[in-house]
């Protein structure tokens, strides 16, 4: 029997640490993860976020996670790294792999690599962020390969505020933003919980839905080489 999987969550918020452990949880064999907290302005505005993931905060959350020994660390941030580009959010992955010796992600790489997995060709985007965030999400998708049929942002200022939107208005939300010609409806930002209803998500749309926790998730067990399939946690996992 393999020992459990520990993984290493490096988040800048409070507001939705909470979705981890309920995935860790939910997943068969269950994992554990240990949840380190990062500075942030906690700011969905561009230049707040590159503070938010700039390389002291970030190693400075690595230092505090490396004596827990994970086997594997996800910058836990979907707009502190995809402000940075496609290039930028790849060197605070490399600067993750050096401090801690694992191998490491973020949650914007992750969206591109369950993209790629489920072979996503156009998608819609239903950002909880303000137009300028929500357009750099956009062009990071873009870059990674993806075409963006449609974007509907929501004009969230803060994480602590998408914490507190309800499965309802979540629902409501994927469903204004969903768009005939396209695969899937990502739906970023880990302050925003949906991991308790990601089967009603894609009912509700009728197709591919991937959110922010979820897919930071399914990229810690793709790298940690413990992908199986799992139930009620949406098509991704399936």
């Amino acid at each position: 029997m393999e020992d459990r999987l520990k993984i290493g969550i490096l988040y800048p918020a409070y507001s939705a640490e909470d979705d981890y452990p309920r995935l860790a949880a939910a997943l068969e064999p269950t994992v554990e993860v240990q949840v380190v907290h990062t500075d942030s302005p906690n700011l969905h505005r561009i230049d707040e976020t590159l503070v938010t993931g700039s390389r002291e905060c970030l190693l400075a959350g690595a230092e505090e996670l490396r004596p827990h020994q994970v086997a594997v660390c996800l910058w836990a941030c979907t707009s502190a790294s995809f402000a940075f580009g496609v290039e930028g959010a790849r060197r605070q992955v490399r600067d993750l792999i050096d401090a801690l010796g694992v191998p490491a992600s973020s949650t914007s790489l992750a969206f591109l690599s369950a993209g790629r997995a489920l072979g996503l060709k156009r998608v819609s985007v239903a950002a909880t962020y303000p137009e300028a965030l929500s357009k750099a999400f956009r062009a990071f998708l873009e870059t990674g390969g993806f075409e963006v049929v449609h974007m509907g942002c929501l004009g969230v200022w803060t994480g602590d505020e998408s914490a507190l939107i309800e499965r309802e208005e979540v629902l409501r939300f994927a469903r204004a933003n969903d768009h005939p010609d396209t695969d899937a409806v990502l739906i970023p930002d880990t302050a925003l919980h949906t991991v308790g209803f990601l089967p009603e998500l894609e009912a509700a749309v009728g197709k591919t839905v991937l959110t922010a926790n979820q897919v930071t998730m399914w990229e810690a067990l793709r790298l940690a080489d413990r992908l199986t399939p799992q139930s009620d946690l949406g098509r991704l996992f399936s």
